[in-house]
């Protein structure tokens, strides 16, 4: 499948690691498995889906699960776009992601479901230049080129960016590139400004003084992260659903009074200094949405259809088909 657009292809180390996660778990390579074996639920995280790893950590989901008569099991993923192949194979029931990856997932025939959203993070993405860059606003970026990876939230901030400045995506040149390479060409001026996410919008804030001509705040855009279920599990284990979803907004309620210590546990995940990753925190929202309401799925059918415009995913899709109840959400 060609849906994870704009992020890096795996590599072959990172494909392993992924392979022997899953084989160690007792499954195959992303191959067809039925959903939640045994009492089992297999979960997927990425390491900077910081809330799961709270959850991780204190070992809140064994506990809350087990009484279900539940067994937790923890898949670790790089990226969106993996971890939804994994669901869409069968090799996990749930997981974490922004907002893009299951746009590509459902446009590429996904049976998921959106469980829950959060509350919105529009202040956790931005697009940046460096302090003596004489850009000063979004207008400014006609001509110029701009680093962004491809189908991310990034990409829709910066299309979004460009419109309200009565500009078009034609009117600046699009550089698409994964975050590693993004930065180099950044700070070494082969680009002129740069649309990226915390925590690397926040490090390169740190590490080279950049600033931001505009966030998701200022285009309107929530930035959220999803929380999304094979169906068969989603309709299989209401009880065990509903568990996930009350710890993940107590986990949320416990970061939020917590900021240093979740900075902490994900620096010792990625290597990211504690106060950059605290500044991240400090600036996202906290808690779960109480439902995925009919204006949450018109947000990402906006987000649906821009990609769809752009060329990046090949036909239209009907984002209220991925809830639990498609018919009367469509109709919402």
């Amino acid at each position: 499948m060609n849906w994870e657009l704009g992020y890096r292809r795996l590599s072959r180390r990172t494909f392993l690691a992924t392979s022997m996660a899953l084989t160690a778990l007792g499954v195959s390579e992303l191959g067809p498995q039925a959903t939640a074996q045994g009492g089992g639920i297999r979960l997927g995280f990425q390491k900077f889906s910081t809330t799961l790893l709270v959850l991780k950590a204190q070992q809140v989901l064994e506990d809350r699960l087990g009484a279900l008569g539940y067994t937790v099991s923890w898949v670790e993923f790089p990226a969106g776009p993996p971890l939804l192949e994994a669901l869409n194979a069968g090799s996990i029931d749930f997981g974490a992601t922004g907002a893009p990856p299951p746009v590509f997932a459902q446009a590429a025939g996904t049976d998921l479901v959106y469980a829950f959203a959060s509350k919105p993070s529009p202040q956790n993405e931005g697009i940046l230049v460096l302090g003596d860059s004489a850009i000063s606003n979004v207008v400014d970026l006609a001509g110029k080129k701009v680093a962004v990876a491809k189908g991310s939230n990034a990409h829709a901030l910066l299309v979004g960016a460009l419109q309200g400045a009565g500009l078009a995506p034609e009117d600046i040149q699009f550089v698409f590139l994964a975050p590693a390479d993004a930065k180099p060409a950044f700070t070494g001026g082969n680009v002129e400004a740069w649309s990226i996410w915390d925590p690397y919008y926040a490090l390169e804030q740190d590490d080279s003084g950049a600033h931001s001509i505009a966030t998701a705040e200022d285009v309107g855009q929530p930035n959220r992260t999803f929380y999304l279920a094979a169906r068969p599990f989603a309709t299989e284990n209401p009880k065990a659903l509903a568990a996930l979803g009350a710890a993940i907004d107590d986990a949320e309620t416990w970061s939020a009074a917590h900021a240093a210590d979740v900075a902490k546990l994900v620096s010792t995940e990625t290597g990211i200094a504690e106060a950059t990753l605290l500044k991240a925190e400090e600036r996202r929202g906290f808690g779960l949405e109480p439902a995925v309401t009919a204006d949450i799925i018109v947000e990402q059918q906006e987000l649906a259809d821009l990609f769809q415009s752009l060329g990046l995913i090949p036909k239209p899709i009907e984002v209220a088909q991925a809830t639990l109840s498609p018919a009367s959400s469509a109709g919402s």
